[in-house]
């Protein structure tokens, strides 16, 4: 821990209020039950899962899969409202770039609330692929799934446990946001053929998707260039990953679409 102290300066005291306030919290006493999670989910979509489904035929899970996509409905509008109504971006962009110690502690109580509740669904969305495999869809099952989901999990607990900062709030908003949309969308799909035609947008998500992380890249990396009052090195390791989630999505796009536009 003394590291992470010394890389995210003045935040000491937070920290330490921070630490004593989750620890007791579901999954947050330590790393290995989230760590047991992600192994879990990696081993069953990448090895068990498959072999178990080899001889047998997919599961119809229709009426489970609107339900739970349903769910993810209203988790992610939760996450995207609770920011605006409970004053957290309001508070984050009245305190700018130079935060100082007594508004970093009076946001520290929401913002963890926020965050765990933000890991939880990232938790619940490892269901996805666990539903691709029970459906024999493996051909969805890509790198990128697999390492979107389960690297979500795994930094959102390292973020709420090591580094809270006030960039959460703006990066769990803008994916909230875009989670509405997402799940919706797979909600709609789940319904069956005869409501294809309310999903012609299809190809505009991975366009709302990239969206989403040029303007969390771009506000992180001004983050950085401004030498903010905030977590650098939160700042640096975010921007990292989303950096490379858009390298990964974009790749997804050229290939899916521009390739296939190529051909006709």
């Amino acid at each position: 821990m003394s590291a992470i102290h010394t890389l995210v300066d003045n935040h000491d005291d937070v920290l330490t209020n921070h630490k004593e306030s989750v620890d007791s919290w579901f999954l947050m006493g330590g790393p290995m039950p989230t760590v047991t999670i992600v192994v879990s989910y990696l081993y069953f979509v990448l090895k068990f899962g498959p072999q178990m489904m080899a001889s047998r035929k997919p599961y119809n899970l229709q009426p489970l899969l609107i339900a739970y996509n349903f769910i993810l409905v209203l988790f992610s509008l939760f996450l995207s409202i609770w920011p605006i109504t409970g004053g957290m971006l309001a508070h984050v962009f009245r305190e700018g770039c130079q935060p100082t110690q007594r508004a970093q502690t009076e946001l520290s109580k929401t913002l963890n609330s926020y965050a765990w509740w933000y890991l939880m669904t990232k938790v619940i969305e490892l269901a996805d692929t666990l539903f691709f495999v029970l459906r024999k869809k493996q051909q969805q099952i890509t790198f990128l799934h697999v390492y979107h989901h389960s690297s979500l999990v795994f930094f959102s607990w390292c973020y709420l446990k090591f580094l809270p900062g006030e960039q959460g709030v703006v990066i769990g908003f803008l994916n909230s946001f875009v989670h509405v949309i997402m799940y919706s969308y797979y909600m709609v799909a789940a319904m069956g053929p005869k409501y294809q035609k309310y999903i012609w947008w299809k190809k505009y998500m991975t366009r709302i998707q990239l969206t989403q992380f040029v303007i969390m890249l771009v506000y992180l990396v001004s983050l950085v260039v401004r030498d903010c009052n905030l977590p650098r090195i939160l700042s640096i390791l975010m921007g990292t990953n989303v950096f490379f989630f858009l390298c990964l999505f974009l790749n997804f796009y050229i290939k899916t679409y521009k390739s296939s536009r190529s051909k006709n």
